[in-house]
């Protein structure tokens, strides 16, 4: 089951199954100044120095590396994961890259940022972009490819992850058991980000499972196929709270409006308490009914 990550006041991740017809991404490819990866399998760019730092888990960076594989990494096992796949861009695709401090752009990622996070009142002043344009997966028999894109940016004080997801059609290379025909199957790519230990990192919902090829049509931001994070001081949008499709939960603490998270996209609320056999209670970011235990009674 698809595993749906809520945050209420602000929206409610969900699987929309709903694909704008006009491209989200940030504009990219060598006509705005890209530089592309060498065309190899598990290739990389070389170390790429950034004149400004990036903040990710309380540690500033100044430099970085793009792999083919989904990824940007920095100097130690701290990276972020758009799509780690086993992309082969040999058998068809490219990996762009840039920093950026063109106003035009800055003001493009500002926009979004108050469209989607409008509380924040961010606005960037330096992005790294990277985008992973058409890319096959290794061992590839089709036509199937991904095109995603990470943003990095700042407004030198706060440090936000942007993950734009335009199309999935793969998960899976054959090294790690996926099908040549259909790049399913065997052990799927995973989506998020870690800080180099083993305590604080985040993986997108279906990581590493046939669910992740629905990562274009999800959201913690209410907007199908767009993540954003803040990483200097890690925050998620909403929290990292969930329920599976077809569950229900209340969005206040007195349980009077009751939600349910449909596979369709929907979430349709009503005014609806809990039983006289339940309580309202927590359950993380938003609340459930809880049927009361009735004590065991003991005879004497």
């Amino acid at each position: 089951l698809l595993l749906v990550l809520l945050f209420l006041l602000v929206a409610v991740f969900v699987a929309v199954h709903l694909v704008s017809s006009e491209s989200f991404l940030y504009p990219f490819g060598t006509s705005v100044g890209d530089k592309i990866t060498p065309v190899e399998d598990d290739g990389t760019s070389g170390e790429v120095h950034l004149s400004a730092v990036f903040k990710f888990f309380s540690k500033e960076y100044n430099s970085l590396y793009v792999n083919n594989n989904g990824v940007i990494s920095f100097k130690s096992a701290t990276f972020v994961t758009p799509f780690w796949g086993d992309v082969d861009i040999e058998l068809g695709g490219r990996v762009c890259y840039r920093e950026c401090t063109d106003p035009g752009l800055l003001q493009m990622i500002t926009n979004d940022m108050e469209s989607h996070l409008p509380e924040q009142h961010f606005t960037a002043t330096w992005a790294f972009i990277a985008t992973w344009d058409k890319v096959a997966y290794y061992g590839s028999a089709s036509t199937r490819v991904n095109t995603f894109q990470a943003v990095l940016t700042s407004d030198g004080y706060r440090y936000y992850i942007i993950l734009n997801y335009e199309d999935v059609q793969w998960t899976t290379g054959t090294a790690s058991d996926g099908d040549p025909e259909t790049g399913l199957g065997g052990i799927p790519a995973q989506a998020g980000f870690n800080s180099g230990d083993s305590s604080h990192y985040f993986n997108i919902p279906g990581s590493r499972t046939p669910e992740i090829l629905k990562i274009k049509s999800t959201s913690n931001v209410d907007f199908p196929g767009k993540w954003i994070f803040r990483v200097d001081n890690f925050e998620v949008p909403g929290g990292s709270y969930f329920a599976k499709e077809g569950e229900e939960f209340w969005k206040d603490d007195g349980c009077s409006t009751k939600c349910l998270c449909k596979s369709n996209g929907d979430i349709p609320c009503v005014s609806e308490s809990c039983p006289p056999s339940a309580t309202c209670e927590a359950s993380g970011s938003f609340f459930k009914c809880q049927e009361i235990q009735e004590k065991e009674k003991t005879c004497f």
